[in-house]
């Protein structure tokens, strides 16, 4: 699309504020150009054409990084960490762009629990799912529920594997997973807020104001464990055609990427285990929540 090349190769990377313009600009036109052209079952579309927007900007990071690497004698350990962190700065900002855009859309466009645009990422939460995506869940004040974690564990991990698998085999298609990802939190978030406004007669946007600050440590922690795992499988596929087989470069470009997915499978034991603690312990949280329930129980969508 137009839209990258109007800024310089590298600006993206080196100003994240871009990315998340990007990210706020396709979700917006994917979301448009699906409920144009594909009425009747936008939803997975939208995020389809939002992933194709975004991969071109994706594919040139990555070649830009390989470039880097290809361009040293000798790759250090702390090379390879400086220049994933910055990709890993346009995932974030990215990520948040479209958070931001389904949340919004979910808040004002009335009626939106008929909107078929949003209909898969609505039924995680009409189908008896909380506010963090975690399903029918007793959540107790005070304590840790192991039972929960292991179910967010379990489900995240899913999600990482398939995101290191897509990136391996396609090099950047764990784009779409990620997308989604931004989709569903955007969305519950903001039906959340929209739902336990309308019970409770407050502004909307303060409460999903009030829920982002709640969620983001554990929603950016595992988000983050998604973005090392596509990172370490879109790296090492590259480096599979571009690095000489079995040679010293190869071995440590591909070592260092299986550091970066064992520090992706850290990252979503942490975010699960602080999800859970959140889920557990934070009455606002915990009040929003059975508010949101009430709400949408009173306009009978549960």
């Amino acid at each position: 699309m137009v839209l990258e090349h109007l800024f310089p190769e590298g600006w993206v990377e080196s100003k994240g504020s871009f990315a998340l313009v990007l990210g706020i600009v396709y979700s917006i036109v994917g979301l448009l150009l699906a409920s144009v052209l594909f009425p009747t079952d936008p939803a997975l579309v939208a995020l389809a054409f939002t992933s194709m927007l975004l991969l071109p900007e994706m594919y040139k990071l990555f070649s830009i990084e390989e470039r880097q690497q290809s361009m040293s004698k000798n790759v250090s350990v702390g090379e390879l960490w400086k220049d994933d962190i910055e990709v890993i700065r346009v995932y974030i900002f990215m990520f948040l762009g479209i958070i931001l855009v389904y949340s919004i859309a979910t808040i004002f466009i009335p009626g939106v629990e008929q909107n078929p645009l949003f209909k898969q990422q609505l039924a995680l939460r009409l189908g008896d799912h909380v506010a963090s995506g975690a399903a029918g869940h007793a959540i107790s004040f005070g304590s840790f529920n192991s039972n929960l974690f292991f179910d967010l564990l379990s489900n995240n991990f899913l999600v990482l594997i398939a995101c290191f698998v897509l990136a391996l085999l396609s090099g950047d298609g764990a784009i779409f997973l990620i997308t989604w990802n931004a989709s569903v939190w955007g969305t519950i978030f903001g039906l959340t807020a929209k739902s336990a406004a309308a019970f409770s007669n407050q502004n909307p946007l303060l409460l999903f104001g009030l829920i982002m600050l709640i969620v983001f440590p554990h929603m950016i922690t595992e988000a983050i464990s998604y973005f090392l795992a596509a990172i370490a499988g879109s790296v090492i596929s590259k480096d599979v055609l571009l690095e000489k087989f079995a040679s010293d470069r190869f071995f440590d470009v591909f070592s260092f990427n299986l550091y970066l997915l064992f520090f992706a499978l850290v990252f979503v034991v942490l975010g699960a285990v602080i999800e859970t603690w959140v889920l557990n312990n934070v009455g606002l949280y915990q009040e929003v929540i059975k508010m949101s329930t009430l709400g949408l129980r009173a306009a009978g969508l549960l």
